[in-house]
C-alpha cells in the first residue's frame, strides 16, 4: 500500500470521477484558477482521486470543482498546507476518521477567531487614525493623540459635497 502524505499505510485512492470528466483546461475554467496553480495543489496532495485517460492527461469530474473550492477556502482561512493535507488524507480514509476531521477544523477555528480579533484591533487602530486626520483637517489643528485603550468615539459626520 502506498504512503499517504501523512506518512501513513493507507489503501489506494480509486480515481472519483462521476458524471462526464472533464480535462484540466475544463476545470481551470470551471474554478476560475490557473492550470499551473490546479497541478500545484494536485502535487501537494489536495486533490484526491484524479484519474487519467488512455494519453495520460487528467481527468476530473465534479468531486474535484467541490474539492478545489474547499481547499481554496480553507487556505483563504489561513490553514497551513500541512493541515489541508492532513485532512485530505483524514478524508480519503472515511467516515473512520470523522472525529479526527472535526477536531482539526475546530482547531483551526479556534484560531481564525484569535486572528479575526487581532485584525479588529488592528481595524480599530486604523479607524482611530482616519479620525485623527478628519479632525485635523476639519479644524486646521493637530489633534492630540488618543491612548490606544481609550473607547472610539462615533465619527464624525462628513458633508456630502454636489
Amino acid at each position: 500500500m502506498p504512503a499517504s502524505v501523512t506518512g501513513e499505510k493507507t489503501a489506494p485512492a480509486a480515481p472519483v470521477v462521476k458524471g462526464t470528466p472533464f480535462h484540466i483546461g475544463e476545470l481551470a475554467t470551471r474554478t476560475g484558477r490557473t492550470v499551473h496553480a490546479i497541478r500545484w495543489y494536485e502535487t501537494q496532495g489536495l486533490v484526491p482521486g484524479v484519474a487519467r485517460d488512455e494519453g495520460g492527461r487528467r481527468l476530473y469530474g465534479e468531486l474535484h470543482v467541490g474539492w478545489l473550492d474547499l481547499m481554496e477556502r480553507l487556505r483563504r482561512t489561513g490553514m497551513s498546507i500541512a493541515e489541508m493535507r492532513e485532512y485530505t488524507a483524514l478524508a480519503l480514509q472515511g467516515k473512520a476518521t470523522l472525529q479526527q476531521r472535526r477536531d482539526l477544523l475546530a482547531a483551526h477555528r479556534a484560531r481564525v477567531t484569535e486572528t479575526i480579533a487581532d485584525w479588529k484591533k488592528a481595524l480599530t487602530l486604523v479607524d482611530r487614525k482616519i479620525d485623527f486626520y478628519d479632525a485635523w483637517m476639519a479644524s486646521g489643528h493637530r489633534p492630540p493623540l488618543i491612548p490606544a485603550d481609550t473607547p472610539r468615539a462615533a465619527p464624525p459626520k462628513r458633508r456630502k459635497t454636489a
